[in-house]
């Protein structure tokens, strides 16, 4: 063209990008796009900001519907702190009598007192009702509801330690701070009862269980959805009935007052969760003063109940008290109670064979009361009780210094638990760990698989339970791979 100098290829190339060019400059940007994406996918990278909503949330325990019709409403979890030997009692192996000691690789979690010596139960195994369920004879009254059960004998969580492990069952993941089963299913569900709390924990009067209050922490989500904590002894909740001199009306007036003071401050300080949460648990307490002394009264009980939960017996009265009070609980509406045993008070590494017939006496009899109570009430269906702890324990012995002296290990890797009503099938064996009773081999279900399982019987799919938390949408599973284990259910 007249009037312009033509460029030349230096210039060209001087002037603009060649394909070389692009492409050897361009490869770090890609890898940084790529590394972006990873991020974002691992959730290490705050998703953009999303536009500001127009309504401040808010959160009660307000009924809620389910995403699907439900088979369960309410859910009674009796928490075996410490791992119980499944080995002893659910998941009989002749193969520990058969060899002297373990041929494959054992995954200790004290090598120092470990030995490769198996350790065959002392306990004799029968067939219990008309399933034939294989139990151990030192859960004889779990024997007679064998056919109400599911047992579940491939368990994994694969953290070999007792706080890691509750935190799997519990939570759903290993690390700290993430809210409990109980709270999401009051988060996502709301409660059955606006007079009394919908997640109770009913702890043992020996000591709290490992990691304590976080075994009914709500975590991230609102305090509402905290447990409430009924203590062993009376008075079971302090401070729960106002002094004399400010019952009847001048107590409603102080509460009428209060109460336009909690909105009227609320107003002013919209998304705040914390506020309307203490607020609510404020005024649930004020509502609580009638309902909640008669719920966790046991005296107008008939002494054929009292005595079905071994109310009678010294070794069993404090376990079936709380287990007798958790059946009151959920006949008037809430929706989680977990009653718990003492701390450690199933981590038999020595002696165990004095410790663990103790253990199964204080619980075998009240936990199988609960199951035919429920069901003669036509509450069974409706109620899903759940038996175990966070792990089971290993084959081999542990302190080889004599018979009274020897127990059992840690044991993540496959373990057994017990669930029966709800929708869960009844006389009912799942799963299935190695010829010794180390690792879960068939059927495994991990952690991620019972919660999916448990939020499925009360109409909520896994993965559409959410809470928004800094920009990133959390479940209980976690987005980890997890399925609906259908096989167990009726």
């Amino acid at each position: 063209m007249r009037g312009k100098k033509r460029q030349t290829g230096s210039e060209c190339r001087r002037g603009c990008c060649t394909r070389r060019h692009f492409l050897a400059s361009g490869a770090w940007n890609l890898g940084s796009l790529g590394l972006l994406w990873l991020l974002r996918e691992e959730g290490l990278l705050q998703a953009a900001p999303s536009r500001p909503e127009l309504k401040t949330k808010s959160y009660d325990l307000r009924p809620k519907p389910p995403h699907f019709q439900p088979r369960a409403r309410a859910m009674i979890s009796l928490w075996m702190q410490g791992g119980p030997s499944h080995l002893d009692l659910f998941d009989p192996k002749p193969a520990l009598s058969k060899y002297k000691e373990y041929p494959g690789e054992v995954k200790y979690d004290d090598p120092a007192h470990a030995s490769r010596r198996l350790l065959p139960s002392p306990w004799k195994f029968r067939r219990c009702g008309q399933s034939g369920m294989e139990l151990s004879e030192l859960l004889p009254h779990l024997g007679q509801v064998a056919d109400q059960i599911t047992l579940i004998r491939s368990m994994v969580t694969g953290v070999n330690n007792h706080g890691q492990s509750i935190r799997a069952l519990q939570t759903g993941a290993v690390v700290p701070g993430r809210p409990t089963l109980g709270s999401w299913l009051t988060y996502g569900l709301g409660s059955m009862s606006q007079s009394l709390p919908a997640f109770v924990a009913l702890i043992d009067p020996g000591q709290l269980p490992v990691l304590g209050v976080e075994n009914w922490s709500n975590g991230w989500l609102p305090s509402l959805y905290q447990g409430t904590v009924i203590q062993p002894r009376e008075p079971r909740i302090p401070n729960l009935h106002p002094p004399a001199h400010l019952k009847g009306k001048p107590q409603q007036l102080a509460l009428d007052l209060l109460g336009k003071l909690n909105r009227r401050h609320m107003e002013r300080h919209p998304g705040h969760l914390d506020l309307p949460a203490r607020v609510a648990s404020y005024e649930l307490a004020a509502r609580m003063q009638l309902a909640a002394h008669e719920a966790l009264d046991i005296s107008k009980e008939s002494k054929a109940t009292l005595k079905l939960y071994g109310i009678d017996d010294p070794a069993t009265r404090d376990f079936g008290t709380r287990c007798l009070i958790a059946r009151r609980l959920v006949e008037r509406g809430v929706r989680f109670v977990q009653v718990y045993t003492q701390n450690q008070f199933w981590d038999h590494h020595r002696g165990i064979r004095k410790s663990l017939p103790a253990a199964c006496r204080k619980v075998d009899r009240p936990s199988a009361a609960l199951v035919l109570d429920l069901k003669a009430r036509g509450l069974l269906d409706t109620t899903v009780v759940h038996w175990g702890g966070e792990m089971g324990r290993l084959p081999v012995i542990q302190y080889d210094e004599g018979p009274d002296r020897v127990g059992r290990d840690h044991n993540t890797y496959g373990f057994s638990m017990w669930l029966a009503g709800g929708g869960f099938r009844a006389g009912c064996v799942y799963g299935a760990t190695d010829e010794f009773g180390h690792k879960a081999v068939e059927n495994k279900v991990t952690h991620h698989d019972y919660h999916a399982t448990l939020l499925h019987l009360f109409g909520l799919e896994h993965e559409q339970l959410q809470f928004e938390r800094n920009a990133r949408q959390e479940t209980l599973t976690n987005g980890k791979p997890c399925r609906v284990v259908k096989e167990i259910l009726a």
